[in-house]
């Protein structure tokens, strides 16, 4: 018999999904820690034609985690699309490997605060109506994170 999905899961639900995206155990069988831990930081900042690189692709995921953390932390929402993509530069295998250690540690902590939310908060606004709710920025980010990890594992195939 099909179970209707209850709500009073969802801050399990969707600290979960978000997990699964970084960590492993989603439907797709990827997640960016497995598509990352192999990658050196010369493939990471090597250029394919005109795409993105794997570290600017990473960045910007890890910008957005990091700005969605920092509202949820009673922070003010700073973060500007245009410099999503401004990463720092990476020219050692050390500061490709810290940085992807601060992504994770990020993760789990936004992971953390979703595990805590009450489910009305769920339908307040996120700084700003033009924003929308705090589920839209919370699932938004868990398929922005599915979308750049699938460009991700495609540069990775066209690198190697």
């Amino acid at each position: 018999m099909f179970q209707v999905f209850e709500m009073d899961h969802l801050s399990a639900q969707l600290a979960k999904h978000l997990r699964e995206v970084f960590f492993g155990g989603n439907w797709t069988c990827s997640n960016l820690k497995d598509q990352l831990k192999d990658v050196t930081y010369i493939q990471a900042n090597q250029q394919v034609s005109s795409c993105n690189t794997i570290i600017s692709l990473t960045y910007h995921i890890q910008y957005y985690v990091q700005s969605i953390l920092q509202v949820m932390n009673g922070g003010a929402l700073d973060s500007k699309d245009i410099y999503s993509y401004d990463h720092p530069k990476m020219d050692n295998q050390k500061q490709w490997e810290e940085f992807q250690q601060s992504i994770w540690s990020s993760v789990e902590s936004l992971a953390s605060q979703i595990e805590l939310m009450p489910n009305e908060n769920y339908q307040n606004i996120f700084v700003d109506e033009k924003y929308g709710n705090y589920f839209r920025n919370i699932l938004g980010l868990i398929e922005h994170t599915h979308y750049h990890l699938g460009q991700i594992a495609l540069l990775k195939k066209f690198i190697n």
